[in-house]
């Protein structure tokens, strides 16, 4: 078994508002993704020891923060970090509203202008994914697919405007 990445995802909803159908199905084809194919190892922490993965995630939000708790297979605890949403609160507002003009566009629009809005909202995606991957330095070690999947994570996490 391949001991830098995932093996499972656990989402930390408390507090926040029920996700929408959309949003479900969103986390769900988000974390089988993930699973099947990622890079994700938390760094060495220089003041204590940490096991060796692969690793549990479990993802929350917490205090304006996005929380990375992680245990080994066997459920032991492997360290945690948070990193700050603050750098990607416009990213994900932005994400949301280009998501809403998609949506939106495919009920009216011809394909050539739903095709057009769809490569901003890939764009926008994948901006908030290099700032995910920016925020995660020095905390984990992790590739720009693997990022790409946690942010569509937070996105689902995180409560709509």
């Amino acid at each position: 078994m391949n001991a830098g990445r995932l093996i499972d995802i656990q989402l930390d909803a408390t507090g926040l508002p029920a996700p929408t159908p959309e949003s479900e199905q969103e986390r769900r084809v988000a974390i089988f993704d993930l699973l099947e194919e990622n890079r994700f190892a938390p760094l060495p922490d220089i003041e204590r020891y940490r096991p060796a993965g692969p690793y549990r995630l479990l993802l929350a939000i917490r205090d304006r923060r996005l929380v990375f708790e992680l245990a080994t297979v066997a459920g032991e605890p492997a360290g945690s970090f948070r990193i700050s949403l603050a750098p990607l609160l416009q990213v994900v507002k932005d994400y949301f509203a280009i998501c809403a003009s998609y949506f939106d566009a495919v009920k009216r629009l011809p394909p050539a202008q739903i095709e057009m809005i769809d490569a901003a909202r890939r764009d926008i995606h994948g901006e908030g994914a290099r700032l995910l991957l920016e925020q995660l330095e020095g905390k984990a070690e992790t590739d720009l697919a693997t990022a790409r999947r946690l942010f569509t994570l937070l996105c689902t996490l995180y409560p709509e405007p």
